[in-house]
């Protein structure tokens, strides 16, 4: 039996795209509905377009501010010249969490196969915030958080979690 209490934690997100807007961005309106139904606050959410620089100006004004637990991407994590994001947030990171990019991958080709290579989807930690880049489709934002970030942000998922780390994420 589960005693632990849920802990809600700020989440913000973030989409990559030159073309989408808020009336227009339904990976982004699936994340933003996540984060709510799971109980946790939305930060912001905000769109940038596909340039590191604009990316790495949001994404590091919300690794700055303490009340901003958690970032999640959507998009720029292809192979176009375009795609970006990784570049712009790698750089930022204090620890790679390598696993969560192999995992993505293996959940992914389950349902597209080998495309799955095509995504650079990863994750980290920076500043005590979790980042987690995911591609810009709406099934590969609704994989990630379904069947991996819901849980992991949640404090009653046992045997570990990532809430329980965020006490330690910037010890020295």
């Amino acid at each position: 039996m589960n005693t632990r209490a849920f802990v809600p934690l700020n989440i913000a997100v973030l989409t990559v795209s030159d073309t989408r807007s808020l009336t227009n961005d339904p990976s982004g309106d699936l994340l933003q509905g996540r984060v709510i139904d799971g109980g946790h606050r939305l930060y912001d959410r905000q769109i940038v377009r596909d340039d590191k620089y604009a990316i790495r100006a949001v994404v590091s004004a919300w690794i700055h501010d303490p009340e901003c637990q958690a970032i999640i991407t959507t998009g720029g994590t292809g192979l176009t010249g375009r795609d970006g994001t990784p570049e712009a947030v790698i750089p930022l990171l204090d620890k790679k969490i390598e696993g969560f990019g192999e995992l993505f991958r293996w959940l992914s080709f389950q349902s597209i196969g080998t495309s799955t290579l095509q995504s650079r989807a990863t994750s980290g930690v920076a500043n005590g915030t979790y980042l987690f880049i995911l591609p810009g489709s709406t099934s590969a934002c609704r994989d990630a958080w379904d069947q991996i970030i819901h849980a992991q942000l949640d404090f009653r998922t046992q045997p570990c979690n990532m809430v329980e780390l965020m006490p330690r994420l910037n010890e020295q």
